[in-house]
């Protein structure tokens, strides 16, 4: 059970990220404090895609002061969310800025080791197992896919793999299909929205059947987030919320 602490370090964390400009929701960011904190001793952590620090900042300061914290993102203003897929070098400098003042105000500068590269040219910069990968990179259907394969060997047996805009972004979830939920290396646990969890096993007979059923039930809630995406595009805004997004906001 959570101690007073816990929650009160929880929600000074919640309060610190307010600010930060992300797509990370604060159901989100509670799944990642939990399961950073749970990082053993001299374990690391692995982020693709930071943005402008966000839920590096949840990472490193749920996570123990022994704990590696790698955060990896090119900051080359592309594949920043809806309609900037496109690199640009201005508004990823910006990004870049901004991600260092923001952990730096977070007090947590000393605890990321931010490489700025692209994630497949980073795999060489880990050289240690990975007990908690995060991946929030680009959404396309490639990157996404090389790495759930890539970077999802890294992860140790009974290490935690978490997946953003899983079974919301089109690219997410191909990505998906293709490597984890017919796979049988990660069990599927839950999601919080678009977060899901994944634990790193091995499955066989049954239990990988059960495991893809549970993954193939999350189906209905992409298709969901696929037609609230259209109306929101269109602005048919009844219909998104008809869909159940009361909001305008682009669904995370």
């Amino acid at each position: 059970m959570p101690t007073d602490r816990d929650v009160a370090a929880l929600t000074s964390v919640l309060a610190d990220i307010s600010g930060v400009e992300g797509w990370l929701t604060p159901a989100q960011a509670r799944r990642l404090w939990n399961r950073a904190g749970r990082v053993p001793a001299g374990g690391t952590i692995v982020e693709i895609g930071s943005f402008r620090g966000r839920s590096a900042i949840v990472l490193a300061r749920a996570s123990e002061l022994n704990v590696a914290v790698v955060a990896i993102d090119p900051h080359g203003g592309g594949d920043r969310g809806p309609g900037e897929i496109t690199a640009d070098a201005a508004r990823g400098e910006a990004d870049h800025t901004a991600f260092h003042d923001n952990i730096d105000l977070a007090g947590v500068s000393d605890r990321i080791r931010h490489i700025r590269t692209f994630s497949s040219q980073a795999l060489g910069d880990v050289s240690d197992p990975v007990d908690l990968l995060y991946v929030d990179g680009a959404h396309r259907y490639h990157p996404a896919r090389d790495d759930l394969m890539a970077w999802g060997a890294q992860v140790r047996t009974g290490g935690t793999l978490l997946v953003h805009d899983s079974f919301n972004a089109v690219g997410v979830t191909l990505a998906m299909l293709r490597v984890l939920v017919f796979g049988s290396s990660y069990r599927y646990v839950g999601r919080d929205g678009s977060l899901a969890e994944y634990r790193r096993v091995s499955l066989r007979g049954g239990a990988r059947g059960i495991n893809i059923v549970r993954q193939l039930c999350q189906l209905p809630y992409f298709a969901r987030m696929v037609l609230v995406k259209v109306a929101l595009s269109l602005r048919a805004y009844p219909v998104a919320r008809a869909l159940g997004h009361s909001t305008r906001d682009w669904p995370f």
